[in-house]
């Protein structure tokens, strides 16, 4: 009984730091958070409990066309980014002269600081003196130079570009380490077979990285559901609300015009996506792990 009692003190003794850290700076700003959205929280000292207001608010505005547009924009790009990712690391996985630059080649998108990547794009977007306008011109594609940042459709789609060139080295690093953790005697034995690059990779290549493509998906999934910097450094959400997602449209709400209660809400809505992206993701996980179908 002393050395259970022992073993079990020690096993919280080690969980302790873990468990303050979760308390501290996960727990404690959640039910924060959660509680500050049930009120009317602004620049004033007080604030009074208002129930559900905050969240009926949400629903009769234009929040919908924001969530609709959120899903839209991240699946776009992380569709794109997981495609583009996998035919990279395919071809950074075959044996090739100069394999080792043309992986190192693919760092820098994701090596240069997020700003200064925006930045450039920005520039490169801009319809005077942007270099893509300049091209298309000079290709005689267009007649003259085109603003992409000023229309609602094309800022919408330059933006997705933006995060896929930012999100597709991680990607394709990422399921580079999968596929060099596959057995090489499995392709020599389908060699040996007669079996073809495609049929090598239809049977073996992309069946075992599954796991890792699930895992990355989710990781890219949350990481563009909560893209900021992009949106806002090369619109701020325009032209006329065009690429404003949902956590554009919280920071909008909670820092632009200072409406913590209403923001707190909208934060509250995001986490709610977010967790349930999550449950499906442990559930096709688990699916994978047991061999059935998901």
């Amino acid at each position: 009984m002393t050395s259970t009692r022992n073993a079990t003190l020690f096993a919280l003794a080690l969980l302790a730091p873990a468990l303050l850290y979760i308390i501290g700076i996960v727990a404690y700003p959640l039910v924060d958070t959660i509680n500050l959205s049930f009120t009317n929280a602004a620049l004033k000292k007080t604030y009074e409990f208002v129930g559900w207001a905050n969240y009926e608010k949400i629903f009769k505005n234009n929040f919908n066309d924001v969530i609709v547009r959120t899903f839209v924009w991240t699946f776009f790009s992380v569709s794109i980014k997981m495609i583009v990712g996998t035919f990279g690391a395919v071809l950074l996985n075959a044996a090739v002269p100069g394999r080792a630059l043309f992986r190192i080649l693919t760092m820098p998108p994701w090596v240069v600081p997020m700003a200064i990547g925006i930045f450039m794009w920005g520039w490169m977007y801009n319809g005077q003196f942007g270099m893509i306008s300049g091209l298309l011109q000079n290709f005689h594609i267009v007649d003259g130079p085109i603003a992409w940042l000023a229309y609602g459709n094309t800022a919408f789609w330059a933006t997705i570009v933006t995060d896929v060139w930012i999100g597709v080295p991680l990607v394709t690093i990422y399921l580079l380490a999968a596929m060099q953790s596959i057995p090489r005697d499995l392709y020599e034995a389908a060699w040996t077979d007669g079996a073809g690059r495609f049929y090598r990779f239809r049977r073996i290549t992309f069946p075992m990285i599954i796991p890792a493509l699930v895992t990355m998906s989710l990781l890219s999934l949350i990481a563009t559901f909560n893209s900021f910097d992009i949106i806002w450094i090369l619109t701020r959400g325009g032209p006329s609300g065009s690429t404003t997602t949902m956590i554009i449209d919280t920071y909008k709400t909670a820092i632009g015009s200072y409406k913590y209660g209403e923001g707190a809400a909208r934060a509250v809505m995001i986490c709610i996506f977010l967790s349930l992206f999550c449950l499906a993701y442990f559930r096709v996980v688990g699916k994978i792990n047991t061999g059935e179908k998901a």
